[in-house]
């Protein structure tokens, strides 16, 4: 399957959520910074808010390329207590990752949405959006991240996930939703005739407007 582009992906998503139309306790949640155009057309589409969730991994002192935890707006913390213990990481170095990856976090939350404050989610229906669900552990943090804020019922959405995605994140949600799905998944890109990455403006303008309005299916 191919798609023109993510605006594409996100009404053709919307076909498939129509059952969430005009509830007022569903918010879109988009991964930055491609799921920010494919949330959009969802949020339009069902007449829900649109909200940008930024998920930051922690990486372990001296070894970048592991994480034990990730962070996200709205004040989440997770921490994989198996790697903190076998890696004897202290309390003093994990709080100072998270001092640090916090600073990240809310300089591009402010870059996005400037003063405002993120949704709180406690008894919201979450439905996650991006361009393409490839990264296990990204999707998997963003999981715990929602449960961890109180979301009641968690949907992913996105126009292609991998077969690892399905596997192992699906099973931990209320539902998954896709167009597609591939043992290979390649890059997102090979998906799209059109995969230019948003400017920041345009992320800023998509969720400047997205104030609820009422269903456009």
């Amino acid at each position: 399957m191919r798609l023109r582009n993510r605006k594409e992906a996100g009404r053709l998503l919307a076909e498939k959520l129509t059952e969430y139309i005009g509830r007022r306790d569903v918010v879109v949640l988009s991964l930055p910074i491609g799921g920010v155009p494919v949330g959009s057309e969802i949020a339009h589409a069902i007449g829900a808010s649109l909200e940008p969730l930024l998920v930051r991994r922690l990486p372990v002192p001296g070894n970048e390329e592991l994480e034990m935890g990730a962070i996200s707006t709205g004040g989440a913390t997770v921490l994989d207590a198996e790697v903190i213990s076998y890696l004897k990481i202290s309390p003093a170095a994990v709080d100072m990752v998270i001092a640090r990856e916090k600073v990240d976090l809310e300089k591009r939350w402010a870059a996005y949405c400037g003063p405002r404050r993120a949704q709180e989610l406690s008894e919201k229906t979450a439905i996650l959006t991006d361009d393409g669900f490839a990264s296990v552990w990204l999707l998997h943090s963003a999981v715990q991240v929602l449960r961890q804020l109180g979301a009641r019922q968690i949907i992913i959405a996105a126009p292609m996930m991998s077969r690892m995605v399905v596997d192992a994140v699906c099973p931990l949600v209320d539902r998954c939703v896709t167009l597609d799905t591939q043992t290979q998944f390649g890059d997102k890109a090979s998906w799209y005739e059109d995969f230019i990455q948003p400017a920041d403006s345009e992320i800023r303008e998509l969720l400047a407007r997205s104030v609820k309005s009422e269903p456009q299916i």
